[in-house]
């Protein structure tokens, strides 16, 4: 019960965070940080909501299960009108006489369990189901911090494509009036200016594309969020990742002790064994305390104006002998289930180790990856002021500027994409492993610190 009402207030305190978050950031309605994005998605994402509402009635398993093993007590109460007639003989004569009469009856009866191994494999089996429930809500959990995270890069990575994009298109376009200038200055070609306008066009174009991608990507996020979405913090410029200390096989003994859907699979092969008990038990007898206090008022017409008290106290036993069948039946039956439910684990586990491994490699070329194109990056950058210095001495052409900036932003590109999806690998793996918990969040949501 302590455990059910800490999860209950875990969800409480998630709301309470809500309030605080939006009244600081009342000021800017518009702007939002990856933390004020999870918080809000703990209040209005539509999964997370029917993940609480699950949850909640999952922690009534134990309770529905225990009730089997506690005393029972049931009252009744009924009263009628009776109405009949007697037929007599006096001196010689048949003589009717009505009898007519009212009747109560109140009893209250207490029955108590004293031996009964289904009640008790129910009540096992409701602890399991409540362990599984919290389990899978648990899971559901690390799943929104990975779907407002994937949903916010996207957005933001949609962001910085646009803004590449336009500059990309701004700098074409500059460039387009520099060759217009020497065209007319008879110090250009017609040549440069199509090559230009070419590389404009394809710029323009695909700045509209990363109009609609963006649109989308914040219409993702707003669904999460339930609100909209205008302004998102970016990556600082000096972006530094966070190297994974860990060996593979520490991530992997923490995802088989810790990971959510492993230990939810583990509770479901729980379950399933107790339904093997429950089943089997249908052939065990069962001793029960009865106790019960009968108050009566003309209850027959041959106790009608009697007033009767009674008080029982007994043991019954009960020894199931045939019922059709239906014992052996459901036996097989939670049998084959529980084999499907360890198969179930395997798969399960499996999934979360193919996904661990994915993670980890992620996160490990990552920090290789980010180092590798931040190089590009800057070589790229010099490319391009080194090719317009070419052009100046007259060794370089203008086809060779508009490549030079063409590969900058695809460096630029991919370099933004890497970082990203870094982030998103680093939080995927702690939630593969089962130890993410609301700092990795922080931790992360601290990457997104330029206002853009």
């Amino acid at each position: 019960m302590a455990h059910q009402w800490k999860r209950i207030s875990q969800i409480s305190t998630a709301c309470s965070m809500l309030v605080l978050s939006l009244s600081m950031t009342a000021q800017n309605a518009h702007a939002i940080g990856l933390l004020e994005a999870y918080v809000a998605a703990l209040k209005n994402d539509p999964m997370h909501r029917a993940a609480k509402a699950e949850l909640i009635a999952g922690l009534e398993y134990e309770a529905i299960g225990r009730s089997s093993l506690l005393p029972s007590v049931q009252y009744s109460y009924s009263t009628s009108k009776n109405k009949g007639e007697s037929i007599s003989p006096v001196f010689g004569q048949l003589t009717k006489s009505d009898q007519d009469y009212s009747s109560t009856s109140k009893s209250v009866n207490v029955r108590q369990t004293i031996f009964n191994l289904e009640a008790y494999a129910r009540f096992e089996q409701g602890v399991a189901q409540k362990n599984y429930s919290i389990a899978q809500f648990d899971a559901r959990s690390s799943d929104l911090m990975v779907r407002v995270l994937t949903a916010y890069v996207d957005t933001r990575y949609a962001e910085d494509q646009l803004n590449l994009y336009t500059a990309q298109r701004d700098t074409y376009a500059e460039q387009r009036k520099v060759n217009d200038r020497l065209f007319a200055k008879g110090e250009g070609t017609k040549t440069e200016m199509l090559e230009t306008q070419a590389k404009l066009d394809v710029a323009e174009a695909m700045r509209q594309e990363a109009i609609d991608a963006l649109q989308t990507a914040r219409n993702n996020l707003e669904a999460v969020v339930g609100a909209d979405v205008r302004q998102l913090d970016g990556l600082p410029v000096d972006f530094k990742p966070m190297p994974v200390s860990e060996d593979f096989d520490t991530w992997k003994r923490y995802a088989e002790e810790k990971n959510p859907e492993i230990v939810a699979a583990k509770f479901g092969v729980e379950i399933a064994q107790k339904e093997i008990s429950k089943s089997q038990a249908g052939h065990v007898p069962r001793i029960e305390l009865n106790a019960n206090y009968n108050h009566g008022l003309s209850e027959t017409f041959a106790t009608r104006n009697q007033d009767l008290n009674m008080r029982t106290v007994g043991v019954q036993l009960i020894i199931p002998i045939y019922s059709g069948g239906y014992v052996n039946a459901t036996s097989k039956q939670a049998v084959a289930r529980r084999d499907k439910a360890r198969a179930d684990l395997d798969a399960t586990t499996s999934k979360i180790m193919i996904e661990l491994r994915k993670q980890f490699s992620a996160v490990k070329s990552g920090v290789v990856k980010i180092d590798g194109l931040q190089k590009s990056v800057d070589s790229a950058t010099a490319l391009v002021e080194a090719t317009k210095q070419s052009i100046k001495g007259g060794v370089r052409i203008n086809a060779d500027l508009l490549n030079a900036q063409q590969q900058l932003v695809a460096a630029k590109r991919d370099l933004a994409s890497a970082r990203y999806n870094y982030l998103v690998a680093y939080l995927k793996l702690r939630v593969a492993a089962g130890t993410v918990n609301i700092d990795d969040v922080r931790t992360v949501a601290g990457y997104f610190s330029e206002k853009n």
